[in-house]
């Protein structure tokens, strides 16, 4: 498999398995991807992801170029995971393992929370190749981080480390590559004591009020929270913080 896709109790392990290759994505690879991101939504017992690339030297290296417009030339890929990832409301969390470039740094852009090992590298090189990122690059870089630098980053296919990419904001935390997944799995594991649909509904409101204007977005706040609080999460945590326990959520 090019993606190696394991379930761990409440939390997705998403491996991209490409290393002689920089995990760079072929169309296949990414038509698992999708595969596996669909089956992450549906799937009521997975609460969190965690997605990485094989090996130590990269994330993901983008699309494989190649393969999919050397070989293929005028074929679109068959599948993309960027739509699925852009909507859904389960956190995912990017382990960024080296090389995060083009279509691998989208992928980044796509998740919740980066952490970066201390040699990632980052770019959107697509402009050294006549294209433009089309996996969300324009428009998910320049909501992260300062506007001028991310219009350098896309105008010139520059790199930056994880140094420089954790003062940006780009990434959230930067690690030892001993560390990394120690670090993705304590924040999965936070988010687990959670109640589920609580954090969906959080992502759901944070994400989709940052196109709205403020009254528009608290509007959806408040209607957010009217509907948790018809849930049976809602009233065992309540129930549970009365009797100082630690609550069961059902997802419900």
């Amino acid at each position: 498999m090019k993606v190696i896709f394991e379930k761990r109790g409440a939390i997705a392990y998403v491996t991209i398995n490409r290393p002689e290759r920089l995990n760079a994505c072929d169309f296949e690879a990414y038509g698992q991807l999708a595969e596996i991101w669909r089956e992450f939504r549906d799937d009521a017992a997975l609460r969190v992801a965690i997605l990485t690339g094989a090996g130590e030297r990269a994330f993901c290296a983008g699309s494989d170029v190649k393969d999919n417009y050397v070989a293929r030339p005028g074929e679109d890929p068959p599948s993309s995971p960027f739509p699925i990832m852009y909507d859904l409301y389960k956190p995912i969390i990017a382990a960024i393992n080296g090389h995060a470039n083009g279509g691998g740094l989208e992928q980044a852009l796509a998740c919740d929370i980066r952490v970066a090992a201390e040699h990632a590298q980052f770019g959107l090189g697509e402009v050294r190749l006549g294209w433009l990122p089309g996996g969300g690059g324009t428009q998910r870089l320049p909501r992260l981080i300062p506007l001028g630098r991310a219009l350098e980053m896309l105008y010139t296919g520059n790199r930056i480390g994880a140094d420089e990419a954790l003062r940006l904001g780009l990434v959230d935390y930067v690690v030892p590559m001993s560390g990394l997944r120690e670090k993705c799995e304590a924040i999965a594991g936070e988010i687990c004591k959670s109640a589920p649909l609580a954090v969906q509904r959080i992502k759901q409101a944070a994400l989709r009020g940052l196109d709205l204007p403020l009254a528009d977005g608290l509007k959806l706040e408040r209607d957010l929270y009217k509907w948790l609080q018809g849930t049976d999460d809602a009233r065992e945590g309540a129930r549970a913080f009365a009797a100082k326990r630690a609550p069961e959520w059902k997802g419900k």
